[in-house]
C-alpha cells in the first residue's frame, strides 16, 4: 500500500510528537503492508507549516527510519486548508504537492459544505495542480447527500477516503457514507490519516474487507496512489463488484 495521507512528521501538528513516536508509527505502517507514506502535516492557521519545515522534517525522518531499518519510504506533502491556500505562493503550493510531483495537492475538506471546495479546483488548475479532497465522508453535507461529492470530481478533483471511516472507527455515519461513495464510484484513494502509532492506526485489512472487491482495493491502495506519486494521470475507478449491502445499526 502507498499511503498518501499521514501526520507522521514529529512536532509539526497534532500528529506524532517525537522522532521515536514517528518511527513507531512507520513501523506499524510497515506491519500493515505500507511501503511508502506521504507526510502531510496540516497547513492552516493553527498549524502554519511551511514547505521548508515539511521538507526538513521529511529528510530527518527518512534518515531516522533508515538507521532503524524500518522499510517505509517517507514522501513530501501537506494537507492544505482552504482558507490558508490563498496565503501560499505558487511555489510553496507545488512544494506541498503529494510526493513532490508538482501535480496533486491534498486539500482538507471542512466539516461544512462550501463553494470554496469546488472553487479550489478552479484556482489550482492554472498552476497545473489537481486537488485531492481529503476525507469528504466526514463532511456533514456529504453524509446527508453523498452524491454531492460528485461535484468535486466534475471540477477535476480526486477523492480520498480514510481507512478509519471504512472500518467504523470514526462512527457509523462516516462508515455508511464512505461505503456509499465507493458504490457511486467517487473514490480514488484509500489512506490512513494516521496521527499516532497503535495496533489499529492503519486498519487496512478491515477497510479492504469493506471495499469487498480485489480489483478496486488494488486500485485504491496501489495503482491510483502510485500514479499520484509519479505525477501521472489517474484513471477512473473500476466498477465495484455487486455485493450484498450490509446493514448498519445505530
Amino acid at each position: 500500500m502507498i499511503d498518501l495521507h499521514s501526520h507522521v512528521l514529529p512536532g509539526i501538528d497534532d500528529g506524532t510528537q517525537s522522532i521515536e513516536e514517528a518511527c513507531e508509527l512507520a513501523r506499524t505502517a510497515a506491519a500493515a503492508g505500507v511501503t511508502a507514506m506521504a507526510a502531510t502535516p496540516h497547513v492552516r492557521d493553527d498549524y502554519p507549516t511551511t514547505a521548508e519545515r515539511m521538507e526538513r522534517g521529511v529528510a530527518e525522518l527518512r534518515a531516522a527510519l533508515q538507521e532503524a531499518e524500518i522499510p517505509v519510504d517517507v514522501l513530501p506533502g501537506g494537507e492544505v486548508d482552504l482558507a490558508r491556500m490563498s496565503a501560499l505562493s505558487d511555489d510553496e503550493l507545488r512544494r506541498f504537492s503529494l510526493a513532490g510531483s508538482g501535480r496533486y495537492l491534498l486539500v482538507e475538506v471542512p466539516d461544512g459544505w462550501s463553494r470554496a471546495l469546488t472553487a479550489a479546483a478552479a484556482s489550482l488548475g492554472p498552476l497545473g495542480l489537481v486537488p485531492v479532497f481529503a476525507h469528504p465522508e466526514r463532511n456533514r453535507a456529504v453524509q446527508e447527500r453523498p452524491e454531492r461529492a460528485r461535484g468535486l470530481l466534475e471540477e477535476g478533483g480526486l477523492v480520498q477516503v480514510t481507512t478509519a471511516s471504512l472500518d467504523g472507527r470514526v462512527g457509523r455515519t462516516a462508515q455508511r457514507t464512505a461505503v456509499r461513495l465507493l458504490e457511486l464510484g467517487l473514490v480514488h484513494l484509500l489512506a490512513s490519516d494516521a496521527h499516532a502509532p497503535g495496533v489499529r492506526a492503519f486498519g487496512v485489512k478491515a477497510a479492504l474487507e469493506q471495499v469487498g472487491d480485489e480489483s478496486l482495493a488494488r486500485f485504491l491502495t496501489e495503482e491510483a496512489p502510485a500514479a499520484v506519486a509519479a505525477g501521472e494521470p489517474v484513471p477512473a475507478p473500476p466498477a465495484r463488484a455487486r455485493r450484498r449491502r450490509r446493514r448498519f445499526w445505530v
